[in-house]
């Protein structure tokens, strides 16, 4: 089969032997699979994987239990064991033993066919078509937020971050009643947000920061600050801004993945009391249900769509400034 493997130096699409159904797991015929900022990470160095590239994805199961074989389904990323204590909490996403889709240790989905674990496979409705469906991951990491954080209506929500995670989240966190303002710096993006009713601004720097050096510039913030705060542009710079945005005792919520070091200065969290949360996979129920409603819009976040003979030339489209979802499909 043909997939887009990742070697530490170079992304190409190459013969690889087919995956096979195991015990436990089963294979899907891909029929579509997204692009996100962790794959673009990935062949910067983050987490060290070598191997197929790709975790959203949306196919046919083509083998494995009866019961599945013929559906469409999306899958969860996390690969767990199932046996230790924390899988026993039902934190299999946080499983020790765990690997992971196209990022640690299995390969992933932008290939012709991808093995998952039976236990992560989800049915698809038929109201959502491929090009929704692909957004399950992705949607459900937004939903993860309302896991971890409680927002009540009303919360002040300020997301940082214009790209395909943050126009999810800023949707997601505007469902659960929060007042959101969404901060990027491409207005085209933001104009889909405003299009649903979100507040949007272009990011602003203090102008009294002018004369600092650029990381300082990096993490200046003239607005007003936030009960919540997230943190979702993809790079190590925007924490320091998001901690200046976030109100004593507030919380902050972390959702970038960057394959670079960030200088935290940790003063500022203990001296307002910043309650600071890592986030990452969430449930796909959530996620799932949005789509089949189309209350969340991700068919406006599609940038372009490419076959898996040019999945190399895809993830450089989708490294470009200004795009937002790339996909791949059959």
């Amino acid at each position: 089969m043909r997939a887009l493997v990742w070697d530490g130096t170079v992304a190409r699409v190459v013969d690889r032997d087919p995956p096979s159904a195991t015990a436990g797991m089963a294979v899907v015929e891909v029929r579509c699979a997204g692009i996100c900022n962790t794959d673009l990470e990935i062949v910067r160095g983050y987490m060290g994987f070598r191997g197929t590239l790709g975790h959203e994805f949306v196919g046919d199961v083509v083998d494995g239990p009866a019961a599945w074989r013929g559906r469409r389904v999306v899958g969860e990323i996390n690969f767990a064991c199932g046996r230790c204590s924390t899988c026993a909490r039902g934190l299999g996403r946080h499983c020790p033993a765990r690997t992971v889709m196209g990022i640690v240790g299995a390969d992933g989905a932008l290939a012709e066919r991808v093995a998952v674990p039976v236990a992560n496979l989800h049915a698809v409705d038929e109201r959502v078509d491929d090009e929704e469906a692909v957004f399950t991951e992705p949607l459900a990491a937004a939903f993860a937020i309302l896991e971890q954080v409680r927002v009540a209506p009303g919360t002040s929500a300020l997301v940082f971050g214009d790209g395909k995670l943050g126009l999810l989240i800023a949707q997601v966190l505007q469902q659960a009643g929060a007042r959101v303002l969404a901060v990027g710096k491409h207005e085209e993006k933001l104009a889909l947000l405003r299009a649903r009713g979100i507040a949007t601004e272009l990011l602003r720097l203090d102008p009294t920061d002018e004369a600092a050096g650029a990381a300082d510039r990096q993490g200046a913030w003239a607005g007003e600050p936030a009960e919540l705060v997230v943190e979702a542009t993809g790079t190590a710079e925007g924490f320091a801004r998001a901690v200046r945005a976030t109100r004593p005792r507030g919380t902050l919520v972390l959702k970038s993945t960057v394959a670079g070091l960030s200088s935290v200065h940790l003063a500022e969290l203990v001296i307002h009391e910043i309650t600071v949360v890592g986030s990452r996979c969430g449930l796909f129920e959530p996620a799932l249900r949005a789509l089949g409603a189309r209350s969340v819009d991700v068919r406006s976040l599609v940038t372009s769509r490419l076959p898996l003979e040019r999945a190399a030339e895809a993830l450089g489209a989708a490294a470009a400034p200004g795009a937002l979802k790339v996909l791949v499909t059959r």
